[in-house]
């Protein structure tokens, strides 16, 4: 395998990150500690533009994308990941069958109809269209719809965000899966209450089911991150996430370094 170059962000998921530094190391691959400096005083001339992946905050990932010529560098390219641009592909396995997109003082200028329009009649959950996040999902009371209720002001300032507004749905279990070139590699149970995560096989019901969908919707890119829930008693496709800027939970590293490094080296 032809050593390739993983950066990762200190700090950031220091429960995950710790086997990836392992296995980027037993495996031959060279890794580099991300400093922020680099934005200001540049990128090391020792790090190349080719092959080279990056792992660290959603944040410096979507820059990382978006500034800098690495390849494969972060598979964060945010207009992909944005939920208007997968959910219609994904209706058939997605949590939610049933939406609405719009900018976030039009959610709240017209609450009233679009719950009616969602049969929502109490509540209803809402959540950034972005993959970045600028703020959290969240489940509101209808009489109680405000831009402060979103975070505006504090986590955006933009009041045309756009949202999606969807009925509430109950959630059991959680999943986490990295999916490369349309193939689960790994994947790992995730306990949201307690914030425990535990190995997920190929053998399970969860890893088959995200398997199914990975070859059911169009690849965003080459590798990214697909979250699993339960709900209702049926496996469901809870969101699409960028592979590096998500946390990989107990996700097998050794397997997520050896199948990246290795297409990057065959290719």
């Amino acid at each position: 395998m032809t050593a390739t170059t993983w950066v990762l962000e200190p700090d950031i998921f220091p429960n995950s990150h710790a086997p990836l530094r392992a296995a980027i190391r037993d495996t031959g691959q060279r890794l580099v500690e991300w400093d922020d400096a680099w934005w200001i005083d540049g990128i090391p001339g020792n790090i190349d533009n080719a092959n080279t992946f990056f792992h660290g905050s959603l944040g410096n990932a979507a820059r990382i994308h978006t500034e800098l010529g690495w390849s494969p560098g972060s598979y964060c390219n945010p207009s992909v990941f944005c939920c208007s641009s997968w959910y219609d592909a994904a209706r058939e396995w997605l949590l939610h069958s049933d939406w609405r997109f719009l900018p976030a003082d039009t959610f709240v200028d017209t609450v009233t109809d679009v719950a009616a329009a969602l049969g929502c009649t109490d509540r209803i959950f809402v959540r950034p269209d972005s993959p970045l996040k600028p703020f959290s999902g969240r489940v509101l009371d209808l009489a109680d719809i405000s831009l402060a209720k979103l975070d505006h002001g504090f986590y955006f300032d933009d009041e045309s965000l756009p949202i999606v507004a969807c009925p509430i749905c109950d959630i059991g279990r959680e999943w986490r899966f990295v999916v490369f070139q349309s193939s689960v590699i790994a994947g790992s149970a995730y306990d949201a209450t307690t914030r425990s995560a535990l190995v997920d096989r190929p053998a399970s019901n969860a890893w088959n089911f995200a398997q199914s969908v990975a070859y059911g919707i169009p690849s965003p890119v080459d590798a990214y991150i697909l979250d699993v829930c339960e709900s209702n008693g049926e496996l469901r496709l809870l969101e699409l996430n960028p592979f590096g800027g998500a946390d990989l939970y107990a996700c097998d590293a050794v397997a997520i370094v050896r199948a990246l490094s290795e297409a990057v080296s065959d290719g």
